[in-house]
């Protein structure tokens, strides 16, 4: 097990004034000049390396968009999470907080962040997370759908882990993956939302780097630019449709629009990529006999079963 801090560049901030302020409890008041250099646009990844793998390939695990890596380490009902299961499967994994994430850390604002962050409140989570009907304000949690598999007893827990995130940053949080790519690379990428859209993006920026692609109800799909129109637009996702594509889809999506909206996004690339040759599989849970699931499905209380059937498909790209 190690831990690293990949990527990143170093901003100087100037002409902030100097403040006189108590640091250390009880230590009295000292100058804090916070003008000087500082590093931006890092990210956190732990590595988790076994004695005997099965796998030649790590599994990259990218969280989605307001979380951080924890999403995969446990549940919010106390089992063990994706992370453990992969280990137990023969994968060597890494997990990762992404730019401004959990242990990335970020920077100061406005001085660097241009704007300040943005928060996901508990009503909004429930709703959006596909977990139940809409809470009344101030309430946290409303109904939940019948059937739902995610451990709603325990929402408060996965509330408690939700961080701030700053809208805009993709470039330079795609810039960081990429260098965790160069880092630990050739690999799977197992993304889920906005990581699954980023590891869609890292298929076509990494291609040599990435042996599959595997989002957990992706968001943020590569399209084709305004000016790349027909075959010259499609060519730029030539390299992408070499590599192995799974998305996998939960249950309630009749009471999302949100989700539809995100879902057709990504099956539009999807179906490019086939035309481009490549092999784009869809595992729609619900269709495959397995229902309830949440946008969370790894924390879901039948995750070990997802995930069995997202390991077979990796299997049978091994063969």
């Amino acid at each position: 097990m190690q831990s690293h801090f990949i990527g990143g560049a170093q901003r100087t901030v100037r002409d902030l004034p100097i403040q006189h302020r108590e640091v250390v409890r009880n230590g009295g008041e000292r100058p804090l000049d916070m003008n000087g250099s500082y590093a931006v646009g890092q990210m956190y990844a732990m590595e988790y390396r076994l004695a005997r793998p099965r796998s030649p390939l790590p599994v990259l695990l990218w969280h989605g968009g307001g979380m951080t890596g924890a999403q995969w380490e446990s549940t919010p009902d106390g089992r063990q999470g994706w992370l453990w299961r992969l280990l137990e499967a023969g994968h060597d994994v890494v997990v990762c907080d992404a730019v401004e994430r959990g242990r990335a850390g970020w920077a100061m604002f406005p001085e660097i962040y241009a704007e300040a962050p943005v928060f996901r409140s508990a009503e909004e989570a429930w709703q959006l997370f596909r977990i139940g009907h809409g809470a009344p304000s101030g309430d946290g949690v409303g109904e939940s759908f019948v059937g739902q598999r995610f451990p709603h007893e325990n929402f408060g827990a996965l509330v408690r882990q939700m961080v701030p995130r700053w809208l805009g940053h993709e470039a330079m949080t795609m810039a960081a993956y990429d260098a965790l790519l160069e880092q630990f690379g050739p690999c799977v990428v197992l993304g889920h939302s906005q990581g699954g859209g980023f590891a869609a993006h890292a298929a076509i920026r990494k291609p040599h780097l990435v042996r599959a692609v595997v989002g957990v109800e992706p968001t943020g799909m590569p399209v084709v630019q305004e000016g790349q129109q027909g075959q010259e637009g499609a060519d730029a996702f030539a390299p992408a449709s070499a590599i192995p594509h799974l998305a996998v889809w939960g249950d309630h999506f009749a009471h999302s629009p949100q989700w539809q909206k995100y879902r057709a996004q990504t099956d539009v690339y999807w179906q490019l990529l086939r035309r481009l040759g490549g092999r784009a599989e869809v595992l729609d849970l619900p269709a495959a006999g397995i229902t309830g699931n949440s946008h969370f499905c790894m924390l879901d209380t039948n995750g070990d079963e997802v995930l069995g059937r997202v390991l077979a498909w990796l299997e049978r790209l091994g063969r």
